[in-house]
């Protein structure tokens, strides 16, 4: 099935959640397949950020769209580890000696899904494989409340571990079983109770608005559920449904002004219960307690050029190129691209296969929605020493529009989203696509 062409800015504040410039759906196969050694010569590697994808979840929420399975039968995960070992030995000598890492991350699908001993290897393999040097640089590591267990807590809480982020959605079970999430809040709490006993610096919850019978009383229930644990971090994400999703053939994608509605009317609500209660807004999803410790991992911030990812989801970003292995959300074929990573020799992983070219004009687009679609704005001199020109000069009528509905103001020295553009942000964001990138998202085949 061909994607839809996606519109340009349209009444929706929901178009898209750019989480990811060009999105993996702009990927093609790449003909010359690049050797990595030759890709990241000229990078700069005194700082990069390091990746590691664990594509396994022991259920599939109803709005879940990402490259992850359920389950892992068998050897699988033993499998998956085994190849993760070998990418990253590949990757390692790619980099030669200069390659040194400022942040790392595990992500999912659920790396907890790993046991204690597992997540130890994964661990042995970002450091002894990749030289990172996971106590010494900020390690994000995402979890559920059913594989957030005491020992795989120590576990990453020994290693370095300073961000544990929970998917919790709601802390009402009602909503989490029409957003096909099956948990209980009793089961929850004690989860959250293991993580702060842990002691990461940083906890941070994940909550969805949008749900279907979710009212402000209910999503009130869960912000003050959630700020009971004084999390250091907030994440508030509009509940989306996407094809092959399993709520997308429950319901169907298709626009819904009421919804639109509801969602805007429960963002504004979170948003300011939040702020009252001593938060600091980073951009239209994220919320910092005001006296957390800083984290270097904001947003946008781990997908700046200069990424290494490793594992079949992940995507790596040099200056030229973004490249990845292929892209599904129909389990079936996630299942099918996982047998092949797992099959993979050595030497399968030292060119790039699946990616995008980043040409000048896509990489003023990529800076210019990392920076605008975060609280803080864009400065105008960090745009002109990296692109010797005012942001104007190349998005006049782009940011005049934007600026025309009071979504942006511009002082002289920062372009900055107003409190209403940032709660449009998933409008702005495809908006400021370029044609090439939203044609290549519309002819894009979905599997």
């Amino acid at each position: 099935m061909t994607v839809a062409p996606q519109a340009r800015t349209t009444a929706s504040p929901y178009q898209s959640y750019v989480y990811a410039y060009p999105h993996k759906t702009a990927y093609r196969r790449l003909p010359d397949r690049p050797a990595l050694r030759a890709l990241w010569a000229d990078q700069p590697k005194d700082a990069l950020s390091l990746y590691l994808h664990i594509p396994f979840c022991e259920v599939r929420c109803g709005f879940c769209n990402l490259f992850t399975r359920i389950g892992a039968p068998g050897e699988l995960t033993t499998a998956y580890l085994d190849a993760l070992d070998r990418q990253a030995g590949v990757v390692r000598d790619a980099l030669g000696d200069g390659g040194r890492f400022a942040t790392a991350a595990f992500g999912g699908g659920t790396p907890t899904f790993l046991t204690a001993a597992e997540l130890t290897r994964l661990c042995d393999i970002a450091e002894d494989r990749m030289g990172a040097d996971l106590r010494a640089v900020p390690l994000s590591v995402e979890a559920s409340p059913a594989t957030a267990t005491a020992d795989r807590l120590r576990v990453l809480a020994e290693r370095g571990a300073t961000r544990l982020s929970l998917g919790i959605q709601s802390f009402v079970d009602a909503e989490a079983r029409s957003a096909v999430r099956p948990q209980r809040r009793a089961d929850v709490e004690s989860a959250l109770g293991r993580i702060r006993d842990a002691r990461f610096p940083v906890l941070n919850i994940d909550l969805i608005y949008g749900i279907d019978g979710q009212t402000e009383r209910t999503w009130r229930h869960s912000l003050d559920a959630a700020l009971a644990w004084r999390p250091e971090e907030l994440y508030l994400y509009p509940l989306y449904v996407r094809p092959l999703t399993g709520l997308g053939r429950r319901t169907g994608t298709g626009s819904d002004p009421a919804w639109d509605e509801q969602r805007l009317r429960l963002y504004r609500a979170g948003r300011d219960h939040l702020l009252a209660h001593g938060y600091v807004q980073q951009s239209m999803r994220m919320f910092r307690r005001a006296d957390a410790p800083p984290q270097t991992a904001d947003d946008y911030a781990c997908q700046t050029d200069g990424m290494i990812g490793l594992g079949c989801g992940a995507r790596s970003y040099t200056s030229g190129l973004h490249y990845s292995f292929d892209y599904a959300v129909d389990m079936h074929e996630i299942r099918g691209i996982i047998d092949d990573y797992v099959s993979r020799p050595a030497d399968d992983f030292a060119h790039a296969e699946i990616g995008r070219r980043i040409d000048t004009d896509e990489a003023r687009r990529r800076h210019l929605l990392q920076s605008l679609l975060q609280a803080e704005g864009l400065p105008h001199a960090a745009y002109r020493e990296r692109f010797d020109a005012a942001p104007a000069d190349h998005f006049g009528p782009e940011l005049a529009r934007f600026a025309d509905r009071g979504w942006l103001t511009d002082d002289g020295t920062v372009l900055r989203l107003t409190p209403e553009g940032l709660a449009h942000s998933d409008a702005i964001g495809p908006d400021l696509f370029s044609p090439a990138v939203r044609s290549a998202m519309a002819a894009y085949e979905r599997k």
